[in-house]
């Protein structure tokens, strides 16, 4: 195999991400081994870059073929759905920019460091894994949490690492807080526990929603 047949591929396909599984899928008349004999080669060459343990992204996409942070976020660790402050962030609820790209998962807390920066994945029970949605975003397919479920996740991991709560520190935009749907929120935080269904009614009350 070429790597200009396989890279002419996976361009035609957007498919910038990839893993051997997926080359087998694509490939399914070479064997397994001599993908990964083939991988290993392309990426001593610089053709492509190790994101992690058996997940790949070329190296050389073209113009306008930056692979955003939250599609990397998504491939790195599955399933996962972006939320907390990253996502907060995006809607602009917090004013800040977040340092890292944070998610959500069903799987063990882990943190990956690559290329792209730092990724960061809370663990959550699977009954709360909900609140997400599939959304374009800068030419890619995304998984990230709502509006109202990225605020739940975020009072409820603070609720774990702190007592008390200073919605001023927060700096959430009052405004924005205004026009969410308090009766979702209040559902999703039934779906943690009593401490987060406080806080939400305390923030509700703080933000005269």
């Amino acid at each position: 195999m070429k790597y200009r047949e396989f890279s002419d591929l996976l361009l035609s396909k957007r498919y910038f991400v990839f893993s051997t599984k997926d080359m087998v899928l694509f490939f399914p008349r070479i064997k397994k081994k001599t993908i990964a004999n083939q991988l290993c080669e392309w990426r001593k060459k610089g053709y492509i870059t190790r994101l992690k343990k058996d997940l790949y992204e070329l190296s050389q996409k073209g113009k306008g073929n930056e692979i955003p942070d939250l599609y990397i976020a998504n491939r790195l660790y599955a399933p996962s759905y972006v939320s907390l402050e990253t996502a907060l962030s995006i809607y602009s609820i917090i004013p800040e920019v977040a340092m890292h790209v944070t998610s959500i998962t069903t799987n063990p807390t882990k943190r990956f460091k690559n290329k792209h920066g730092q990724f960061l994945y809370f663990s959550c029970q699977p009954k709360a894994y909900t609140g997400y949605l599939l959304t374009e975003y800068e030419g890619y397919k995304i998984n990230i949490a709502e509006k109202e479920k990225a605020l739940v996740d975020y009072i409820y991991f603070k609720t774990r690492k702190e007592k008390e709560m200073n919605f001023e520190d927060e700096r959430f935009d009052e405004d924005i807080l205004k026009e969410l749907d308090w009766s979702r929120i209040k559902l999703y935080a039934e779906l943690f526990n009593k401490s987060v269904t406080k806080r939400i009614k305390k923030l509700k009350e703080f933000a005269k929603c």
